[in-house]
């Protein structure tokens, strides 16, 4: 059990880096690289900019789960 949570953790751990980065930001950031500064200039949120928002907190849950259930293994 252990060793599965620590896996997703670590799974877990690289995508939310990512998704992280692809967010779009004041100074540009990787979104930039993907086309995101085009659309990003022409106004308000888009539809993959909210569905890069619920897939980085649904990852970042995720992460936070593993981070608890791996602290309650481990303690005991």
């Amino acid at each position: 059990m252990t060793v599965g949570l620590s896996i997703v953790l670590i799974i877990t751990s690289v995508l939310l880096m990512l998704l992280v980065l692809l967010h779009r930001a004041k100074g540009g950031g990787l979104s930039s690289l993907f086309g995101g500064g085009v659309s990003s200039s022409l106004g308000g949120s888009s539809v993959v900019e909210k569905n890069l928002d619920r897939l980085t907190i649904m990852i970042g849950l995720i992460w936070l789960t593993c981070i608890i259930g791996l602290g309650l293994l481990l303690k005991e």
